[in-house]
């Protein structure tokens, strides 16, 4: 066990290493194609388009290839396909070629979530694997944030030569992510018992279309997605700048207060939650978030007082942070849980695929009803979504058995404790 320890933290410190390279250059990535190349913001969003649209093309082959030649080869292949797409992006000064470095990048991240995920399983038990995910996304939001942090002081818009090397430095973060995790031995996938699936039954994307729990899974972490990480560094913005006018330092203030709150509230959280039902915690999330629609709408109304309105932007952001804390530690292990051990890896690449897409058209969404000044429509719309993600959490429970939702901890394990204890 002591070994299987040393490697799990390889593999968390590998996530953080990915998370600073992301955190490093994802911010300036359209000022760089839009000024500082100079080719306009509709090859900006080309760019980012392509790099979404990458995960598209790659997902599917990533959790057929973790499934039957491990988790770390596919790391390896990833890690080599973001640093060299990085690199390549770094030096890149016309529109093709940043599309094709846009491309080998986007591939290259995404082929490594799955991978890490599939890691965590494979060196964790079912007992560990809320502290496991849970670390692993603290982890994560810190490192972006000491990325973005760090890269701020190295970007330049009058000197070229400072975006290419804040992505020469990212590559080499991908590089290490090679060296430190990839290089880490991996238990193999453990037999299906003989109670499992047999060889007849469906296998690859087709045996996870045919798990109704899994879809409704995946319905929902779609709107989950869609509803947080699609907005607030998107359509929250634009609301905040356009119809609110935040400055943008606060902004930065307040996109510091959502890692913050992640980072302080993250273990707290977990130790909540391992004693809950997985999804009360993630019916609770929406809850949260619904709070915080609600506190985004005050901001809108009283955006005249400079002050309370900025107050009001930054308990958004804050409150974000509260409800994926609540979700940082369900999701992942709901997913590991509702596997067959021989489909990890297309279940882990399936699940990375629907945040992907949700992900991407999130910020289309946003950005158009509230550059078309509608943001009561927008702000509407998100809380209705987050009301949905409250009933589909609690329609997902009937689908899920009682050691998916992590029911077994109070009925089985602690209340005859309690009882032998009074018993005494």
């Amino acid at each position: 066990m002591k070994q299987r320890g040393g490697r799990l933290r390889r593999v968390q410190i590998g996530n953080a290493l990915s998370a600073f390279g992301s955190g490093f250059t994802l911010p300036y990535m359209f000022v760089y194609v839009d000024q500082v190349r100079g080719l306009g913001s509709a090859a900006a969003g080309a760019v980012f388009t392509v790099f979404a649209l990458a995960a598209l093309a790659v997902l599917p082959f990533t959790g057929r290839g973790i499934d039957r030649y491990g988790p770390r080869p596919v790391l390896l292949a990833g890690s080599a396909l973001a640093a060299t797409g990085a690199f390549a992006f770094g030096q890149a000064a016309t529109t093709p070629t940043l599309l094709i470095a846009s491309f080998l990048f986007g591939a290259g991240v995404t082929t490594c979530q799955p991978a890490l995920a599939t890691m965590i399983v494979r060196l964790t038990r079912k007992e560990q694997r809320s502290h496991a995910f849970a670390l692993q996304f603290t982890l994560v939001n810190l490192g972006m944030g000491l990325g973005a942090l760090a890269g701020g002081q190295i970007v330049d818009v009058a000197e070229p030569a400072s975006l290419t090397r804040l992505f020469t430095i990212e590559a080499l973060t991908f590089l290490g992510l090679a060296a430190v995790t990839g290089t880490a031995r991996i238990p193999a996938a453990a037999e299906e018992s003989a109670d499992g699936r047999k060889a007849a039954e469906p296998v690859g994307l087709r045996a996870l279309v045919a798990d109704k729990a899994m879809l409704r899974l995946c319905l929902l972490a779609g709107l989950i997605f869609f509803t947080c990480y699609g907005q607030f560094e998107s359509g929250v913005a634009a609301f905040a700048t356009d119809t609110v006018g935040t400055a943008p330092a606060t902004l930065g203030l307040a996109i510091g207060a959502n890692a913050l709150t992640i980072v302080v509230l993250q273990m707290f959280v977990v130790r909540i939650t391992e004693r809950r039902r997985r999804t009360t915690a993630m019916a609770a999330a929406g809850v949260v978030w619904l709070a915080a629609w609600g506190m985004a709408l005050v901001a809108g109304l009283i955006r005249s007082e400079a002050l309370a309105a900025t107050v009001a932007i930054v308990a958004i952001y804050a409150l974000f942070g509260v409800g994926e804390s609540l979700l940082a530690p369900t999701l992942g292990p709901i997913v590991a849980d509702l596997a067959p051990t021989r489909l990890l890896g297309t279940y882990n690449a399936g699940y990375a695929l629907v945040k992907q897409i949700a992900v991407a058209v999130g910020p289309a969404v946003g950005v158009l009803l509230v550059g078309s000044g509608t943001w009561p429509l927008y702000l509407a719309a998100m809380a209705l979504c987050t009301l949905l993600i409250v009933a589909l959490s609690f329609r997902l429970r009937g689908h899920l058995t009682p050691a998916q939702d992590n029911v077994r901890v109070l009925t089985v394990a602690q209340r005859p404790v309690r009882e032998l204890r009074t018993a005494a």
